[in-house]
């Protein structure tokens, strides 16, 4: 009412514009890259970035990925644009608004029938809470930016017919050239908070007995890897308990020389001394007294272990930026 249409839609193309130029800043300062990120399961998310210097543009092209799958890993192409966004939005430096404007220099090519372009009905509920975090590890390893965060989600499940919960649980982020990783934080793609201790165990039959850093399963390196997390929840009442996460047989890669980070654990302490093995993906009954213990993955390290290697928290400036 006060600019006129005309005005507002002329703002929108320029807010676009911008970012269509910011990232085609970011595409001067690239060269090729490429890297085939290798899942729990054995699939393999195969990535080649391909810089055209003149037209300022790249190709995104993720021919080489496995076939689809009969495990619900699988992810839509929204996914797959979604990762590519943001991956190319961390390396620009401007302050600017994520929009479609991100995306007009950067060409993204998925092979029909893949488990990243999956034909129905396959089953895709991980795709977007896990395959997304791998198809952002593969690019940056692609791009030589930094090394691998967590790579999941670690999601948590659990409930009965009176209670449902779930949380996603933080890990280590990955080092970089010239910062360290930082120690449990939601990484890359995950974009969520955990339920505060007093709420959690006012409103569902369960005890936090603890949630704490995983020391020493950051990677180490010239820069150290975040550390990972430890999380042990006690239950006061029979529940189903299921888990999903990746990294638990795949470590988290380091880059430049660097160390991966640890491998997350999953498993259920019972009460008369038994342990059960839930693997990255995996369900349990659980009754009064058995204790959920996650461990979360911790980030690769950066470049060779020198003899006094710099630690988190000293300087940490994030991602390269162009």
């Amino acid at each position: 009412g006060e600019f006129g249409l005309d005005v507002v839609q002329a703002y929108m193309r320029h807010v676009q514009d911008n970012a269509e130029e910011a990232v085609r800043r970011v595409i001067d300062a690239l060269d090729d890259g490429e890297y085939a990120y290798e899942t729990d399961a054995g699939a393999v998310i195969h990535v080649r970035v391909r810089v055209e210097r003149a037209e300022r543009r790249a190709t995104i092209d993720f021919t080489g990925t496995s076939g689809q799958l009969p495990t619900n890993f699988n992810a839509p192409f929204a996914v797959v644009n979604a990762a590519v966004l943001y991956v190319f939005r961390t390396l620009v430096a401007d302050d600017i608004p994520l929009n479609d404007g991100c995306l007009r220099p950067l060409d993204i090519v998925v092979p029909p029938g893949s488990l990243l372009a999956p034909k129905p009905p396959a089953a895709v509920v991980a795709g977007n809470v896990e395959t997304s975090q791998a198809i952002t590890g593969a690019l940056y390893a692609a791009l030589g930016v930094q090394a691998e965060g967590s790579g999941t989600m670690n999601n948590v499940t659990f409930g009965n017919e009176r209670h449902q919960y779930y949380e996603t649980v933080a890990s280590g982020s990955g080092a970089g050239d010239g910062f360290p990783g930082a120690d449990v934080v939601q990484t890359h793609m995950t974009n969520s908070r955990l339920t505060d201790p007093e709420i959690l165990e006012w409103r569902l039959p369960v005890r936090l007995e603890e949630f704490a850093v995983r020391h020493g399963s950051g990677g180490t390196g010239t820069w150290r890897g975040g550390d990972g997390a430890v999380r042990r929840i006690r239950f006061l009442e029979p529940m189903t308990v299921s888990t999903l996460s990746q990294h638990r047989r795949v470590p988290p890669y380091g880059m430049a020389g660097g160390a991966p980070g640890a491998l997350g654990t999953n498993r259920v302490e019972r009460a008369d001394g038994g342990v059960t093995d839930l693997g990255g993906s995996g369900s349990t009954e659980v009754g009064p007294g058995d204790v959920l213990v996650i461990k979360t993955p911790g980030g690769g390290g950066y470049g060779r272990p020198s003899p006094e290697p710099q630690q988190a928290g000293e300087v940490n400036d994030g991602p390269r930026a162009f």
